[in-house]
């Protein structure tokens, strides 16, 4: 059993045998939170009341002692004496409030995280109960006949979208068809009359290029410009 589960083991138990002498069980095991910070408020907002109820005491009494104060000597004395009592209850009142509040915030966060851990003592329970039914060595098994379906499924799916019917050789098809190209071409060759026959005679030479015929000329107007030196 967890230590939360222990931790409020008595006050499940407590909680479900419930019956009329509950407030006399309670009543002798003391109030619950809850009364105890009402008990508390209820003391604090009485003496916040004693105060302002002294506090104008005291400036009752402050008024007649300066009202007598060069009149009747004693009565502003005693006026003065009582302003002085007033003011001890008013610090012992202080003092008690201040003490009230902090017991009833300490009371307050203890009862807040009672409420706290008791939630997390039912959420854990709760938890536990759903795990109950699970075993991790089935989860496992699980997950894994998923995995495998999974593969099923993708092999499935790659045999439907395969080429379905015979397959054949790329390569072969292309052979194939470069054949029958070859003789579509000699077919239409044949067609046209075959091709031209070579003529059996000798062409005639070429005229000579048009650049050979000025350079001749150049070199012809050299040597008559030679010639033409050596005469004179």
């Amino acid at each position: 059993m967890s230590k939360i589960a222990k931790l409020f083991k008595g006050s499940s138990s407590s909680s479900s045998s419930s019956s009329p002498k509950s407030k006399h069980h309670r009543s002798r095991g003391g109030p619950s939170p809850q009364e105890a910070i009402h008990k508390l408020r209820e003391t604090e907002e009485m003496l916040t009341k004693k105060q302002d109820y002294l506090e104008k005491r005291i400036e009752q009494e402050l008024l007649i002692a300066k009202k007598n104060g060069t009149k009747n000597k004693r009565a502003a004395l005693q006026a003065l004496k009582r302003k002085k009592r007033l003011e001890q209850q008013l610090t012992q009142i202080d003092g008690t409030l201040s003490t009230i509040e902090f017991q009833r915030e300490a009371l307050e966060n203890s009862h807040t995280n009672t409420e706290v851990l008791k939630n997390m003592g039912f959420a854990a329970k709760a938890m536990k109960k759903v795990h109950e039914n699970m075993d991790v060595d089935k989860i496992d098994d699980l997950m894994q006949d998923i995995t495998e379906q999974q593969d099923v499924a993708r092999e499935i799916s790659d045999a439907i979208s395969g080429p379905f019917g015979e397959t054949f050789d790329e390569d072969e098809l292309m052979a194939e068809l470069e054949e029958l190209e070859q003789q579509e071409l000699e077919d239409n060759m044949k067609s046209m009359g075959g091709l031209p026959s070579v003529p059996s005679s000798k062409l005639p030479s070429a005229r000579p290029s048009h650049r050979a015929t000025t350079k001749k000329r150049v070199e012809e107007d050299d040597d008559m410009q030679m010639l033409a030196s050596w005469a004179t």
